[in-house]
């Protein structure tokens, strides 16, 4: 016995006839709103549909068995964070592409939680709105995984762990440990022992993930004054944590910041209380940009190829639907730039 759940079955109008007492045509007139039955009866069959958990097909080709041809991807970010997020933008560019090419559509919607979120999930699916998902932002106790197995909702997880193991689920994951290895391995180089991680939200598993990284890098080089701070992701949040530990005594020599939106809002901080990048504080990016080249000094960053990401994430998703079993792919480790906004520490 493998322990596993079968998929739960999307209620139909046979199953609210059955519970309700009444022929299915009656349910059909009911729940489309046609003469041909009482109130009384109508008010019945609604009632039970909405017990029942039953919504309409908006998808008419799922009459035919042939899916929707759509693919689903929920955002739960805070709403202000994503206007100057360019990964997410790079992200979706490289995934419709993929769509594309096989005739999908992508559904995208923005909420405020994971609760949201899984209740978008089972929406879509009682309603056969998405023949997949494309999951984002893997948390640390997760309940999204979980239910979309229950579902039986071929799924995608972007960013998740290697060694997580689902029947219907993908993972696709960037090695995040190693990449801040590098980033710490370079600093150090460079004579930093003061080195700030501004993190973005504390609940996302390669937030946890990179925070876990730098932890033992520092252990492993001897670092006693390394540490991270998680923000919402937004400019705002990273300007302020900026100007806040730069006006300590001992203030950090290096500044590691989880995307480029908050690394140039932090440089921007930095001149404000008159420190000079590189030469008081190094500055490193997470994601490079056209943002992270345009600014003065040019930002040193992790380059990796977003819209390629997407890309793969959306083929193998497609993959899924095509009948192949899930699987696990690691994307290329993303590759420090060194530009200009990083130098050797100050004495």
């Amino acid at each position: 016995m493998s322990g596993k759940r079968s998929p739960a079955r999307r209620p139909t109008m046979k199953d609210i006839a059955q519970r309700a007492g009444v022929s299915e045509s009656a349910v059909s007139f009911a729940l489309n709103d046609r003469p041909g039955v009482s109130e009384v009866t109508r008010a019945r069959v609604r009632r039970v549909a909405e017990q029942l958990g039953w919504r309409p097909s908006t998808a008419a080709r799922q009459l035919s068995g042939e899916g929707t041809a759509t693919v689903g991807f929920v955002l739960a970010r805070p709403a202000h964070t994503l206007g100057v997020d360019s990964f997410f933008l790079q992200l979706v560019s490289g995934i419709q592409e993929a769509l594309a090419e096989r005739h999908l559509g992508l559904l995208f919607q923005v909420v405020d939680d994971i609760d949201d979120e899984c209740a978008v999930y089972r929406r879509w699916w009682a309603e056969h709105r998405v023949d997949g998902v494309l999951m984002v932002d893997p948390r640390t106790d997760d309940p999204r995984p979980a239910l979309l197995e229950e579902l039986g909702l071929p799924a995608v997880v972007i960013g998740g762990a290697p060694e997580a193991s689902h029947t219907r689920l993908s993972t696709l994951w960037a090695d995040d440990a190693g990449a801040m290895a590098a980033v710490v391995d370079e600093l150090h180089t460079l004579g930093h022992r003061r080195i700030l991680h501004i993190a973005g939200l504390p609940g996302l598993a390669h937030t946890q993930r990179r925070v876990r990284s730098l932890r033992a890098e520092a252990e492993r080089c001897g670092l006693d004054e390394v540490r991270s701070v998680t923000t919402d992701y937004s400019d705002a949040q990273g300007a302020a944590v900026t100007r806040e530990v730069l006006s300590r005594p001992a203030a950090p020599t290096a500044l590691i910041y989880d995307n480029d939106v908050m690394a140039v809002a932090g440089i921007a901080a930095a001149a404000g209380l008159g420190y000079t990048v590189p030469g008081d504080v190094s500055v490193v990016a997470w994601e490079d940009s056209a943002l992270c080249r345009m600014v003065r000094p040019r930002l040193s960053a992790l380059s990796r190829d977003s819209v390629a990401f997407g890309r793969t994430a959306a083929k193998e998703l497609v993959s899924l639907l095509d009948g192949a079993p899930a699987r696990t792919v690691r994307v290329p480790l993303p590759q420090l730039i060194v530009r200009e906004s990083t130098g050797t520490a100050r004495a």
